[in-house]
C-alpha cells in the first residue's frame, strides 16, 4: 500500500543537499507552515512536521529546541503552527512542553491560537495486528487510527536479527482495511509458517517504541527511505495506544548459562541424534560456543531462537569475520550448525515444515558460502604476486577493479576456446578482442578496417588502465556509473567517448592523450 504523501516533495536522497544556516532552514519551516493555509486538516499538519523532524533525525542534530526559541521570538502565524504541532509530536515529553509554553506566550502577545491545534492528533484507536514468521526473525506490525474519511494506519516492520526488534521501515498508510487484507492474505500462503494475531494496544506501543528507540541508538541504521518521514508521526500515534505493557526481563544467559545450553545441545545430539552425526570434540564445541556467544549478543531476549535469518547472519558474521577459525572448525562449522538449528526447532516446538524449510534455507546459506570461497580461490588468477596490499577492503577493491576490467579468463576466438592468464598483458588483450565476434573474421583476414582498429585499441587501453589503476579516474568513474544501474558495457562505453575527444595524432601501437584533459572529462561522468 502506498503511504501517504504531501505535496511538496522530498529532495531526492541522491542530491546532495546544500549547506544551510539555521537561520535559512527556520525560514523555510515558516514558509512550508505558512503554505498549510489557515485550514488543513490535522494529518497534513503531523505530515509535514513528521519530515521536518526526520530531516535533522538523519543528520543527528537535533533542532527542535533552537527551532522553538526562534518561533517563541518570531511570533507569527506559521511560527505559531510550528510549536503547536511541535507540541504534540515532539520526540521528549520536555520538548513538547517547551514548545507549548512558547505557544503559549506567543498566543499572550496577541497572536491566535491556530484553529486545529487543541484536537491535533485526536484520533480514535482502532485494532493492531501483527504478521511474523515462525521462527521470530521478522514481524509486520498495524495499527490503525481514526474512521471513515481520517482511517490511515502506522505499518512498521521490525527486525529480530541483527538487532532485536528494531523497527527498520515504518510508514503511515492511507488504507489499512486493504492493508490488513493483504496481511491475511499473506499469512495464509504462509500456513504453518506464518502466524497472524490481534495484538493488544500497550503491547502493540511498547513493539513500536522499543523498536524505534533501538533503531535510534544505531550508528548509521540501514532503514527505508521512508522511514524517517514518517518516524515522530509513528511514535505520535503510538502514545494514543495508552500505557505500554511491561517489556518481558532479559533472562541470564552468561558464560553458565551457555555452558548448561551448550551441554544440553550435545546431550540432545547423543540422545536424539541429528542429520549429521556429530562428535562431541574441541573443534565442534568451539563452533557450539561461538553459537551461544553470538545468541546473547545479538538475540539477548531469545538467545537460543533459531531462524533462517538469524542463523544465515550467523554465518555471515562468521565468514566476513578477521579471526581465521582454523580448518577443523571450518570443516566442523556445517554439520555443528545444521544440529543446533535442529535442537532449536524441537525445542521450541516448530512443526516438521517449519523445521524442514529452516534446515533447507541453512543448506542454501552453506552452499553459497563454498561457493564464494570458490570464488575467493579462483581470484587468484587475477593476481601476479608483485601486488603489496596489506588492507583487506583495498584487496577487494583492486579485485573487483580487475574484474571488471576482465570479467572472464575463458574466451572464444574463432572456433577455438581459449583460457587465459589476464596479468599477461598480450593474452589481456586477446581477452578484449574476444568480446567482439563482429570483428573476428576481420581480424583472420587481415583486413581490418581503421574503425574497428581504434575501437579495439580504445578498448584495450581503458581495460589496461583499469587492471593497473593508472589513472584511477577510471575506475573511480566506473563506480559511479555503476552506481546508478549502468552495466559494464553502458560504463565502458562512456569512457571510451571521453578518450576518444582527448585522442592525439600517435603511432599505430600507442595512443596519446593529454591526461588532465582525460581525468577531468572522467570526472564529469555519473
Amino acid at each position: 500500500m502506498s503511504p501517504v504523501s504531501r505535496v511538496r516533495k522530498k529532495q531526492s536522497s541522491s542530491e546532495e543537499p546544500e549547506p544551510q544556516s539555521l537561520t535559512g532552514f527556520f525560514k523555510d519551516v515558516l514558509g512550508d507552515y505558512a503554505n498549510l493555509g489557515t485550514e488543513p486538516g490535522h494529518l497534513e499538519v503531523e505530515l509535514l512536521t513528521s519530515e521536518l523532524m526526520g530531516q535533522w533525525w538523519e543528520t543527528g542534530d537535533d533542532l527542535g529546541p533552537e527551532l522553538v526559541e526562534l518561533a517563541a521570538d518570531k511570533g507569527t502565524a506559521p511560527a505559531a503552527a510550528f510549536l503547536a504541532a511541535f507540541a504534540s509530536l515532539g520526540d521528549d515529553e520536555g520538548q513538547r512542553a517547551d514548545a507549548g509554553e512558547a505557544l503559549a506566550g506567543v498566543v499572550k502577545r496577541g497572536l491566535p491560537e491556530p484553529e486545529w491545534a487543541a484536537t491535533l492528533g485526536e484520533f480514535g484507536v482502532g485494532e493492531c495486528w501483527r504478521t511474523a514468521d515462525v521462527y521470530g526473525d521478522a514481524s509486520s506490525l498495524l495499527c490503525v487510527f481514526g474512521e471513515g474519511d481520517t482511517a490511515h494506519g502506522v505499518l512498521a516492520l521490525l527486525d529480530f536479527v541483527e538487532f532485536d526488534g528494531w523497527v527498520k521501515d515504518v510508514v503511515v498508510v492511507e488504507a489499512p482495511d486493504e492493508v490488513l487484507a493483504e496481511m491475511r492474505g499473506q499469512a495464509a500462503e504462509g500456513g504453518e509458517l506464518m502466524v497472524f494475531e490481534q495484538v493488544p494496544p500497550g503491547r502493540a506501543r511498547l513493539l513500536l517504541e522499543d523498536g524505534i528507540a533501538i533503531t535510534d541508538s544505531i550508528e548509521d541504521p540501514e532503514v527505508s527511505a521512508d522511514f524517517s518521514r514518517f518516524r515522530a508521526l509513528a511514535l505520535s500515534r503510538a502514545r494514543l495506544l495508552g500505557e505500554p505493557e511491561q517489556a518481558e526481563e532479559t533472562p541470564e544467559f552468561g558464560e553458565q548459562e551457555q555452558a548448561d545450553a551448550i551441554a544440553a545441545f550435545f546431550a540432545f545430539a547423543a540422545d536424539e541424534g541429528t542429520a549429521a552425526e556429530l562428535d562431541d570434540d574441541e573443534a565442534t564445541r568451539a563452533v557450539a560456543e561461538m553459537l551461544a556467544e553470538f545468541g546473547a549478543e545479538h538475540d539477548p531476549r531469545r538467545p537460543l531462537r533459531v531462524g533462517p535469518e538469524k542463523l544465515a547472519f550467523f554465518l555471515d558474521t562468521v565468514f566476513d569475520g578477521d579471526d581465521d577459525l582454523g580448518e577443523d572448525i571450518e570443516a566442523a562449522l556445517p554439520d555443528v550448525v545444521r544440529a543446533w538449528a535442529e535442537w532449536g526447532a524441537r525445542r521450541d516446538g516448530l512443526s516438521e515444515e517449519a523445521t524442514g524449510t529452516l534446515l533447507g534455507a541453512i543448506d542454501e546459506v552453506l552452499e553459497e558460502l563454498a561457493e564464494d570461497d570458490s570464488e575467493v580461490d579462483s581470484a587468484d588468477v587475477y593476481l601476479d604476486g608483485t601486488e603489496n596490499v596489506d588492507d583487506p577492503e583495498a584487496l577487494v577493491d583492486l579485485l573487483a577493479r580487475r574484474m571488471f576490467a576482465i570479467p572472464d579468463t575463458v574466451t572464444v576466438i574463432g572456433d577455438d576456446e581459449l583460457e587465459l592468464d589476464p596479468t599477461d598483458a598480450e593474452q589481456r588483450r586477446l581477452l578484449v578482442v574476444g568480446e567482439f565476434p563482429e570483428y573476428h573474421e576481420s581480424l583472420a583476414g587481415d583486413d581490418f578496417d581503421e574503425q574497428e582498429r581504434m575501437r579495439l585499441a580504445m578498448r584495450t587501453t581503458i581495460v589496461d588502465q583499469l587492471w593497473d589503476n593508472d589513472p584511477a579516474a577510471v575506475w573511480e568513474a566506473a563506480k559511479r556509473l555503476g552506481g546508478k544501474g549502468l552495466e559494464r558495457e553502458e560504463v565502458l562505453s562512456q569512457v571510451e567517448q571521453v578518450l576518444a575527444k582527448h585522442l592525439e595524432p600517435a603511432t599505430e601501437s600507442s595512443m596519446e592523450f593529454d591526461l588532465d584533459d582525460y581525468e577531468a572529462g572522467l570526472s564529469s561522468l555519473g
